[in-house]
C-alpha cells in the first residue's frame, strides 16, 4: 500500500477488499500485505478477497502457488462419475482454502453457478460447472463445503446467471433475449444454494424482468428475482463496478447498484479517486449489511502456515480426475 491509500483505508474503513495478480508476488509478500491490512483495521475478521476459480481464472498462479483446473474437469468426470466429481471438486477447493487461509484470504468468489449454454460468449465457457442445473448445484455446493472446511467463505456468481451471454461484460453488455420459462434453469442452481453466505450479480439485461437496467443496477431483478425467486438472503454483492458493459461515472453506478438494493460495491481498478467517489456516494452500511458480512466471515480462519494435508487433498483429486483418462 502507499501512504494514501492507508490512509484513505483507514478513514474509510471499507467493508473490504478484492486482490489480483498485481497484488500478489509470492508467499511472503502477500502474507505481509493481507496482515497489514488487517492491522490498519484492527480486526482478524476482514472481508480480504480473490477471485480463484482456477484454470484461466487464477491470481494465485505457479511456481508461487499450487495449480487447480477450470470447472470443466469436473463437469466432464460428472458425466460418468457423479459422486467421484463432486467429492473431486470438494477435495480440490478444500486444498484452495487452505492455501488462501495462509495467505491471510476470507473469501473466495467461487463457485460460478452459470449454467452453460451451446453457442454462448466464452466469458463463462470452461468457468462452467455443466449444462445441466442440478449437476451445477451438486458441484457448487461441494466446492462450497470444501473451502468452508479451509476456514474461507465462497461466493455463488453471477446471479441470477450469466450462462447465456453472447458478449464479454468486460467489454459491453450483453442483453438475454429468453422467456422466464427458459430462464428457470439459470435460476435453479442458485434457488438450490440459496442458503450460501455471499452472492454475487451479474452485469446482463433481461428484459423480461427489466427491460432498462442491468441485474447489478435493477431494484426489480434484485428484489423480486435474486431475493424473492432465488431467495437468497445473504451479503449481496455487485460483480466489478468497473466494467466496460455499465455506463457512468463509477460513484454513479455504485450509487445505482446500492439503491437497487446490493449490499456491497465491488472497485477493482485500484484507482484512488474513485474509491474516493464510491464512498461519497455511498451511505454507512446499513445493520442488515452488517450482519450479513458478520454471518458471512463467522465461518472464517486465517492459518499461521500452510496445512500438511493440502497435499494429500491435490492427490486425492488428481486421483479421482484422472477416472475419466481410464478405458473403460
Amino acid at each position: 500500500m502507499t501512504a494514501d491509500e492507508r490512509a484513505f483505508f483507514r478513514d474509510a474503513d471499507p467493508a473490504g477488499y478484492i486482490l489480483f495478480g498485481r497484488n500478489c508476488e509470492n508467499a511472503e509478500q502477500l502474507r505481509a500485505l493481507t496482515d497489514e491490512l488487517r492491522a490498519l483495521h484492527g480486526r482478524d475478521r476482514l472481508l480480504i478477497s480473490i477471485d480463484q476459480e482456477g484454470g484461466r481464472v487464477a491470481r494465485l498462479r505457479p511456481p508461487h502457488w499450487s495449480p487447480y483446473p477450470a470447472g470443466e474437469a469436473f463437469d466432464t468426470l460428472y458425466a460418468f462419475a457423479p459422486a467421484s466429481a463432486i467429492e473431486a471438486a470438494r477435495a480440490n477447493a478444500h486444498a484452495m482454502a487452505l492455501e488462501l487461509s495462509a495467505m491471510g484470504i476470507t473469501v473466495d468468489y467461487h463457485p460460478p453457478l452459470d449454467v452453460r449454454q451451446a453457442g454462448a460468449h466464452d466469458v463463462i465457457g470452461d468457468r462452467s460447472l455443466g449444462h445441466n442445473p442440478m449437476q451445477v448445484a451438486a458441484i457448487g455446493r461441494a466446492i462450497i463445503d470444501g473451502l468452508a472446511a479451509g476456514g474461507v467463505t465462497g461466493c455463488i456468481k453471477h446471479m441470477p446467471g450469466h450462462g447465456r451471454s453472447m458478449v464479454d461484460t468486460h467489454k459491453e453488455m450483453p442483453t438475454v433475449h429468453a422467456s422466464a420459462e427458459e430462464l428457470e434453469t439459470d435460476l435453479a442452481p442458485f434457488r438450490a444454494l440459496n442458503s450460501a453466505l455471499i452472492g454475487m450479480t451479474g452485469h446482463l439485461v433481461f428484459p423480461v424482468w427489466d427491460a432498462d437496467n442491468p441485474a447489478t443496477l435493477s431494484e426489480t431483478v434484485i428484489r423480486d428475482i435474486i431475493r424473492g425467486e432465488i431467495g437468497f438472503d445473504g451479503l449481496l454483492l455487485t460483480d466489478d463496478i468497473d466494467m466496460e458493459a455499465l455506463d457512468g461515472t463509477i460513484p454513479e453506478r455504485s450509487a445505482r447498484a446500492h439503491e437497487a438494493g446490493c449490499d456491497i460495491v465491488l472497485n477493482c481498478w485500484a484507482k484512488l479517486d474513485d474509491m474516493a467517489g464510491i464512498c461519497e456516494a455511498l451511505p454507512a452500511m446499513s445493520e442488515v449489511t452488517a450482519q450479513r458480512l458478520d454471518r458471512a466471515l463467522e465461518g472464517t480462519r486465517i492459518a499461521p502456515a500452510m496445512a500438511g494435508e493440502q497435499p494429500k487433498l491435490l492427490a486425492k483429486r488428481d486421483a479421482l480426475l484422472a477416472l475419466k483418462e481410464e478405458p473403460a
